[in-house]
């Protein structure tokens, strides 16, 4: 398949190459292939993808030559391919294939393949020269067996020169036939080489077969012989990041230690051994095109059903930057400006575009392709921060722990999860989520249990009254928050009344309990300070009216 998208860097061929090249005798241009494996320089690693960088070296002749390049993605968007070369070489065309390998012959030039043929080589020359030497000494105890007859009466030998002789043959027979087994010995002990080799041969071959089955076919024109190198790159889905943190803060009168990871995952078919990685939070298979408004028509809704009235509530959970005030002063600690601690974040280097964030890592990685995750560090950062505690006792009878941070822009954060150490004690997980409009960023640093609250109802003073064609429910409760801390806290407790959404129902609030309420949400808040073992009840109560046949499925 003819890439017409191909990109290059070196120029057209002119017609000096191109009458040249119809000069070209067919048996150069039908030439074996030149294999060459590419190495990983880089990757730029986004959400979902990532763009490889290789490097490929060979030694090219003059003329045409197919060039194969190993160590390639399984999967890429040959749409994004772009290769350089030298202004010598011309790019003719460039295919990425799967099949080259069961299509042609194995590539011999592999070091690993090659070291062992050659090894396998030596082995065999040196099993002949064994095989040579007990052969001839064998040949040598057959000459001797033949010529044993030599007593007799007309031999000439007397009887000591007869013993001599005897002795002499025995020796030598001896002799023979140990070396024989030295030779032999040698034999299995070569053969034992030769069968681990023909072995390792087998399981080279079957890695090369297994190894990354993607390859670029490159047909390139050349000018003049030497070593050349070609650079491509190429984007691949089979890669992505996700970015993570951990807090970490020893009181509430210390900054927030913040450490940016990423979790990096890819399984290309390639490992990423030392290479320069940079993670960004862009999206390269995003669509760019603008969208286009068109006519906006309204219509009724069908099939809506009026025989259960529900009691809306504006919202079950609250925000967690209504829960912090304005006017909350920062924390006075040494060093809190946000900047950067020596450490891991000396290698790092964040650049932020218009678009985009971006993260430049000097130090290098392996990224095995086995699609697990891998922790990379990025930066630590040092976080002014003014800490509160939170609870909404309707929904969860314990309190928070909350951090406001402001002008969190300037740390280029990205949503992500985050791992909580409060106190040097892991206390759970949280979430950050920056993509937000506040002026601060509010983030849950975990429950404290020395903090005790409780929610209850108050039996006699609740209960149902019939009023004619309505019904009264009357909703009393009381809160009661105990400071078992040894110091003093501030607590922004939250709790609600419902909100009528039908003109039937009438909802009335009898008793706030000198909470600052909201009635278009119906939210109240208490802003309080408990001393250490202090405690403090809250009474709120409401009342609603509604038609007594009908029913609220929510209060």
């Amino acid at each position: 398949m003819k890439l017409p998208f191909l990109k290059t860097t070196n120029r057209k061929p002119s017609m000096k190459n191109i009458l040249w090249l119809l000069l070209v005798p067919a048996s150069l241009l039908a030439q074996k292939p030149l294999f060459t494996t590419a190495k990983t320089q880089g990757a730029t690693v986004y959400f979902s993808g990532a763009e490889l960088q290789h490097s490929a070296q060979l030694n090219l002749p003059v003329g045409n030559s197919e060039i194969v390049i190993k160590n390639v993605a399984d999967y890429i968007n040959e749409s994004t391919l772009q290769i350089k070369a030298p202004k010598s070489v011309t790019v003719m065309s460039v295919q990425f294939t799967k099949n080259y390998i069961s299509e042609y012959e194995i590539d011999e030039s592999n070091p690993a393949i090659k070291k062992v043929r050659d090894s396998i080589e030596i082995v065999k020359k040196e099993i002949k020269k064994v095989q040579i030497q007990i052969y001839t000494h064998q040949q040598t105890i057959g000459l001797l067996d033949n010529n044993q007859q030599v007593g007799g009466a007309n031999s000439g030998l007397n009887t000591a020169e007869l013993m001599k002789m005897v002795e002499y043959y025995k020796a030598k027979r001896i002799e023979l036939d140990n070396q024989i087994e030295v030779f032999k010995e040698k034999e299995t002990k070569w053969n034992k080489t030769l069968a681990n080799l023909n072995a390792r041969l087998q399981l080279n071959t079957a890695k090369e077969e297994k190894m990354s089955k993607g390859k670029l076919v490159v047909q390139v024109l050349n000018e003049v012989a030497g070593n050349v190198t070609l650079n491509f790159s190429y984007i691949t889905n089979s890669a992505g990041w996700k970015p993570m943190y951990d807090l970490r803060a020893n009181s509430i009168k210390d900054p927030i230690q913040l450490l940016y990871k990423a979790q990096v995952w890819q399984s290309t078919g390639i490992d990423w051994k030392k290479i320069k990685m940079s993670l960004s939070s862009g999206n390269p298979n995003q669509s760019n095109e603008a969208p286009l408004q068109q006519a906006w028509f309204l219509r009724y809704q069908t099939n809506r059903s009026k025989e259960v009235i529900t009691l809306g509530y504006t919202s079950n959970t609250y925000t967690l930057n209504e829960t912090l005030k304005s006017e909350d002063k920062v924390v006075d600690s040494s060093n809190a400006d946000g900047e950067y601690d020596n450490g891991i974040d000396d290698y790092t280097q964040i650049s932020e575009s218009q678009l985009n964030v971006t993260f430049d890592i000097d130090i290098p990685y392996d990224v095995l392709s086995n699609g697990k995750m891998h922790s990379v560090s990025l930066k630590e950062i040092q976080i002014p921060a003014t800490y509160k505690f939170y609870s909404a006792p309707r929904l969860e009878k314990e309190a928070y722990l909350l951090a406001k941070i402001d002008n969190y822009g300037q740390y280029n954060l990205l949503p992500g999860e985050a791992n909580i150490v409060f106190e040097e004690m892991n206390v759970g997980k949280t979430f950050i989520n920056p993509e937000q409009t506040g002026d601060t960023l509010s983030l849950s640093m975990g429950r404290d249990k020395k903090i005790s609250i409780k929610r209850e109802k108050v039996v006699d003073k609740s209960g149902i009254k019939f009023l004619s064609s309505y019904k009264e429910q009357t909703f009393t409760y009381d809160i009661t928050i105990r400071n078992n801390k040894k110091e003093e806290i501030n607590l922004t407790l939250k709790d609600q009344y419902p909100l009528s959404s039908d003109k039937d129902i009438t909802i009335e609030l009898l008793e706030d309990g000198k909470a600052s309420v909201n009635p278009e949400t119906g939210f109240m808040t208490w802003d309080l300070k408990l001393a250490p073992n202090e405690s403090k009840k809250i009474r709120i109560s409401y009342k609603v009216r509604y038609p007594k046949d009908k029913i609220i499925d929510n209060l």
